[in-house]
């Protein structure tokens, strides 16, 4: 009826990372309430629902008000892999390929280093099968599928309590066949048996890549299927009208029950989303170029964002074992955001080498037992500790009050750390500051060196719990002249997932030069592609008419052995102009290396098709300006000395304030610290902007 105001909307975002779960509901008004409560790794869902009980009574609504999404980013998938307490799973290969978790790809990550480690493979050699089978490198079956080697194989699997199996048959890539006709057999023989399909999850060329990504898929189906299945039926029970979406790797979302069958693409789902919220700053400032800072109580993450974009990957690694080195973790050949993920967060445990060198991480005391200054068993002293001791952190006001912290008992572990150092208690805690800074500055620096990007300069975006308290010092270390802290930095992760459409990115191998592209077949790859693309977006509520596809090519010169991303202007199924897409090609691979190979013949190894559906209209409310204006200060132990450093709460810093550092700067989830030489500005979307001015 005119006149009458449109009804408020609600939608909530839930982000369970290492060490604290994150809640975030925000109203169609603009009005945004978001908690913390600590995460529960017995049982991830318990402080999912703690985290909403939180928000929604913050403001004053039931479950079913909630009528907008539910987006839900988790660290289940990473977790199951890292600490390897998942269920028996097997693999099924063709015979004569058993060891191809174990040969790997025959790569040396460290050529000098004779006792270099990889990971263990998730599926070992006694739950490993062959089958006697082909489909030979031009997609043709030259054999079949027995069905009695299938059965039993069951038989096997059945003696051995294997729950979920990975297939993983030569050349599946260019034809599934032979796989589907396993699956068959399983869903008709052994319905109870979870079954992964190399063809489906990784339809890509390079055995062990496919291989190797399919293994991890299969090991953590039987934990995801239950937890999401429960998450969506106890959500219905409270009276949530919509089924939750799920944050993947690639910065997109997309329904839970497609979610739960392909986990390996859910590995990075919370990094990806604060990687895409940095993109939407990016964009609020008019700053095409920057560095995404995400520090949380388990790990640091990195992105750089170019051209208000993410880096995009086609392949990462989990588990690395050896100093986070490529090459000594598993692969997975899946899109996803391009970050660096260190353990460097503020439950990273600080320790003495056999060097007697200051460590800090990769351990993590996490949220159970957590630092020391929680109370809660911790006895390691930590980064979260550090900064207590330091006076960075006030104990009477950690997340509002709700949460004290223990003092006194981060004090006595860095007298113990002090004394191993023979250091005073404080400056022990600065060398924790000072190292688990430059780890986090070295890791950028590094990633973006190998992207062939120059760091230097670029503005740092800095959110997460503990990345206010440190990115002043990272973004020295890393030469940038500008820091934002954006609102609701604490939780931007699950901002990030609200401000992402839905989004699904598919790969599909098809080598061709480009003399000799058969459209007819590059067609049927590509409308292949969009329909699983399309029913995923309709799967996730996204309408059709908001469907939206993006082409990109994996290209390189004949005989190399990598490619390099290119993305398609057009639709190639009706500009069919291969001299089109060879000059994209050149002019990617010039920027990249700075030439180009006249002459040489150019082949497409993968097609891709990115299916998106409309970017989501969300935006945070105007913060209030009301609080303790500077008044306030208290002593901060500052590169060995102490100063007396004021203190402001953030909702009393108004746009006209220019206030200088150092100084701490309060909110109830985060706390911001920045160091002398750097003024604090507030911007008309209520970050907080550190400026440097002047040389330390």
């Amino acid at each position: 009826m005119y006149g009458v105001p449109p009804m408020t909307r609600y939608s909530l975002a839930i982000d369970i990372g290492g060490t604290f779960t994150d809640a975030v509901l925000l109203a169609s008004d603009g009005r945004t309430f978001v908690d913390k409560t600590l995460t529960t790794h017995n049982n991830l869902l318990e402080g999912f629902f703690r985290g909403v009980d939180l928000v929604t009574g913050r403001a004053g609504i039931a479950a079913a008000d909630v009528d907008d999404v539910v987006v839900h980013a988790t660290t289940v998938v990473t977790n199951a892999l890292i600490e390897r307490k998942g269920p028996p799973v097997a693999i099924i290969l063709t015979e004569g390929f058993r060891d191809i978790l174990y040969i790997r790809e025959e790569h040396r990550y460290d050529m000098y280093d004779p006792q270099i480690e990889f990971a263990e493979p998730l599926i070992p050699a006694d739950r490993t099968f062959t089958l006697k089978e082909r489909i030979f490198a031009d997609g043709t079956v030259g054999t079949p599928v027995d069905r009695d080697a299938v059965l039993g194989i069951i038989a096997e699997c059945r003696a051995k309590g294997i729950v979920s199996v990975a297939i993983c048959l030569l050349n599946s890539y260019r034809n599934g066949a032979n796989e589907e006709a396993v699956r068959a057999i399983f869903e008709e023989e052994a319905p109870e048996i979870y079954v992964s399909l190399s063809s489906v999850i990784a339809p890509q060329m390079r055995e062990y890549l496919r291989a190797s990504t399919v293994a991890i898929n299969a090991y953590t189906v039987p934990i995801t299927r239950p937890y999401l299945t429960a998450l969506i039926a106890e959500l219905k029970e409270r009276g949530f009208r919509q089924q939750p979406l799920i944050m993947l790797s690639n910065g997109g979302v997309i329904g839970a029950e497609r979610a739960s069958t392909m986990p390996v693409r859910m590995i990075e789902s919370g990094p990806a989303a604060g990687a895409l919220v940095a993109c939407y700053f990016s964009r609020i400032f008019g700053i095409p170029d920057l560095i995404s800072f995400d520090m949380g109580g388990t790990t640091a993450k990195a992105c750089m964002v170019q051209g208000h974009e993410p880096l995009v990957t086609g392949t990462f690694e989990v588990d690395r074992r050896y100093r986070f080195k490529p090459g000594s973790g598993m692969p997975i050949t899946v899109p996803s955001i391009d970050m660096i993920e260190i353990g460097a967060g503020g439950g990273s445990i600080a320790s003495v080498n056999d060097l007697g060198l200051l460590k800090i991480g990769p351990e993590s005391a996490g949220s159970m037992p957590g630092p020391v200054c929680y109370g809660r068993g911790g006895t390691d002293p930590c980064v979260t500790d550090a900064d207590l001791v330091l006076g960075i952190l006030n104990a009477d006001r950690f997340l509002g009050g709700d949460m004290q912290l223990n003092l006194s008992g981060a004090e006595a572990a860095y007298d113990a750390l002090g004394e191993t150092l023979g250091l005073s208690r404080e400056k022990a805690a600065w060398g924790v500051f000072e190292v688990v800074c430059e780890q986090m500055a070295a890791a950028t620096r590094t990633h973006a060196t190998e992207r062939g990007i120059d760091y230097r300069g670029q503005p740092m975006l800095a959110f997460g719990g503990a990345g206010p308290v440190h990115a002043c010092m990272v973004a020295e270390l890393t030469e940038s002249p500008k820091v934002i802290y954006p609102p609701l930095a604490s939780v931007l992760s699950a901002f990030g997932t609200l401000v992402t459409p839905a989004q699904i990115d598919l790969v599909r191998s098809h080598v061709a030069t480009l003399d000799t592209l058969d459209w007819c077949g590059v067609d049927t790859v590509l409308n292949a592609m969009i329909a699983e693309g399309a029913t995923a977006l309709g799967e996730a509520g996204i309408r059709e008419e908001d469907f939206t596809y993006a082409f990109s090519a994996e290209m390189r010169y004949v005989g190399q052995q990598s490619e390099v991303r290119v993305h398609l202007e057009n639709d190639p199924r009706k500009t069919r102009d291969a001299r089109a897409i060879k000059d994209l090609f050149e002019a990617e691979y010039h920027r990249q290396y700075g030439l180009k190979l006249d002459g040489m013949n150019i082949e497409i190894v993968n097609w891709l098709v990115t299916a998106s559906g409309r970017q989501p209209e969300r935006d945070t409310g105007t913060v209030p300006t009301e609080g303790t204006r500077g008044t306030e200060s208290r002593p901060v132990h500052i590169r060995g000395e102490a100063r007396e450093v004021p203190v402001w709460q953030r909702h009393a810093i108004t746009e006209g304030d220019r206030i200088t550092g150092p100084v701490i700067i309060e909110e109830r989830e985060t706390t911001i610290f920045v160091l002398e030489n750097w003024v604090v500005t507030r911007h008309d979307s209520g970050s907080l902007v550190a400026e440097k001015t002047g040389e330390n």
